[in-house]
């Protein structure tokens, strides 16, 4: 009697066993094969990390070109590729924060990369909103620093060479048109030789009309804005895409974490 009393628990324990050796395991070691750091390439930090790459060097040039057109002070033309660069130093950051969170399976990184990544999203589109509102603002900026450019042309040789790269490149010939040199140069019928159509020494003395460009610079490099502004805008889309990604596959994550956590 014994024996036969003790075999239902016996049966009992095995039976336990087998349950809790069927039963689904989640653990943060279970993720799925896009979310796991085994395929680290797949997780956004990556592009997020080219993208900011992009950001800081397309700021470094705004500020180069920038700083050879216009004048230096707290204004928004001056301010953007400061903007544009801080954003892309913050990007790498929060993108060195995801891949950290990424491989080390942290919730709080994780977390920490989710809210950063929305954040750096609500500025970009206030960036964007700005840009939209005060073109026009942009552009009378431009058109006064220009100007300003010009009344230095006779007495800087550097500001001269600027100029004459620009209306060279252009084939533009003062702010609003090529009668703007009148004032500045004080000679009748003279303009730089940069305004000519085909570039000789002394081509802009007593020169004829049909030989120079007569369009003026400060539209004719708002009409190349213009038409190179879908490139701009596709570049952005693509920078958003990512970080949209990045912000659902964190999401992502960190639910698969929480929920390891919570069964461990």
């Amino acid at each position: 009697m014994g024996q036969w009393g003790n075999q239902p628990t016996a049966c009992s324990d095995t039976i336990a066993a087998l349950r809790l050796a069927s039963a689904p395991r989640f653990s943060v070691l279970s993720l799925p094969p896009l979310l796991h750091p085994s395929s680290f390439p797949h997780h956004p930090s990556r592009p997020l990390g080219a993208c900011a790459v992009g950001l800081i060097a397309v700021g470094v040039g705004t500020h180069l070109v920038l700083n050879q057109t216009i004048t230096h002070g707290a204004t928004p033309s001056f301010l953007l590729p400061v903007v544009i660069i801080a954003v892309g130093a913050f990007l790498f950051l929060v993108a060195f924060v995801g891949c950290c969170g990424a491989c080390k399976e942290n919730y709080c990184l994780m977390i920490t990369f989710a809210i950063f990544l929305s954040l750096i999203m609500l500025v970009e589109v206030a960036a964007a909103i700005a840009g939209y509102v005060f073109r026009d603002k942009v552009r009378s900026e431009f058109n006064k620093d220009f100007r300003q450019q010009m009344k230095n042309y006779p007495k800087d040789n550097q500001t001269a060479s600027i100029l004459d790269k620009m209306q060279k490149d252009f084939e533009c010939c003062g702010a609003a048109n090529y009668t703007d040199w009148e004032k500045i140069l004080a000679v009748t019928n003279k303009v730089p030789d940069s305004c000519c159509v085909n570039i000789t020494h002394n081509c802009g003395i007593n020169f004829v009309v049909k030989d120079i460009h007569t369009e003026g610079c400060v539209e004719k490099i708002a009409a190349w804005l213009r038409k190179n502004v879908l490139v701009v805008a596709a570049a952005a889309l693509g920078i958003a895409f990512v970080e949209i990604l990045g912000i659902v596959l964190a999401c992502c994550l960190v639910k698969s974490i929480r929920s390891g956590y919570e069964v461990m």
